[in-house]
């Protein structure tokens, strides 16, 4: 009896002796099946993205409203940057322009890794309020505490001088006391180190910032406007 009728005898039937003489044919579906399961688990990773903040976490509305809020706290700075003659107003707008184009910068950056858009349908200040603190101080559901109203900007626009300087400064006191309280709220709330990190980051700087404001209006004669704080 030859060679290939002795394997033709222990084949069992249904076998494929060529597969048999070139085993790795027969690793191809084995490693196409790992594939396709490997690939299925990716999808179901990418499509969970345990972690990753919500649309409607505080992580996300945190991101988009303290950097609508950032943005209104630069253009001020700019407008009495380019009014004032005064060193120390001066570096004080340079340091908010820098220091918040720089964190809403960060803001821009978190949202898109975290594939969320950059604005929501929701409210702002729906990630605050919507969290049990709707009664803390400044906090107004659908309002970002702090915040500038438009004839205020005009103001603040058409100011020039020392007029201009103390506009500024009441103004921006508030809103730092706004921007205090909203990262004062992150902190208690988001899960995510690095938002919780900026966040406290946040409290910190604006809180010696306002202090560093006070001292400016009075050596102005001027008096901060009523604070929003409770």
């Amino acid at each position: 009896m030859g060679i290939d009728s002795r394997l033709a005898h222990r084949v069992p039937a249904g076998s494929n002796l060529r597969a048999m003489k070139n085993p790795r044919s027969l690793l191809l579906p084995v490693a196409a099946a790992v594939v396709v399961v490997v690939a299925i688990v990716l999808v179901l990773v990418n499509l969970t993205r345990p972690g990753t903040p919500g649309d409607l976490s505080p992580e996300a509305g945190f991101a988009r409203d303290m950097g609508v809020h950032h943005a209104q706290a630069v253009e001020m700075a700019f407008a009495v940057r380019d009014e004032s003659s005064d060193d120390a107003v001066r570096t004080l707008a340079y340091d908010i322009i820098t220091t918040q184009s720089a964190q809403r910068g960060m803001f821009i950056g978190w949202l898109q890794q975290w594939d969320l858009s950059q604005a929501s349908s929701v409210k702002p200040m729906t990630w605050m309020a919507g969290h049990g603190h709707a009664a803390a101080a400044g906090v107004t559901p659908g309002v970002m505490p702090g915040m500038a109203t438009a004839d205020e900007m005009k103001r603040l626009a058409d100011a020039k001088g020392q007029a201009a300087e103390v506009l500024f400064l009441q103004l921006m006191i508030r809103h730092h006391e706004g921007g205090v309280e909203m990262a004062k709220g992150a902190v208690e709330l988001v899960d995510r180190p690095e938002v919780r990190n900026l966040a406290q980051h946040i409290v910190d700087g604006q809180t010696a910032e306002i202090d560093l404001m006070k001292e400016m209006l009075t050596t102005r004669g001027a008096q901060p406007l009523p604070s929003i704080l409770k």
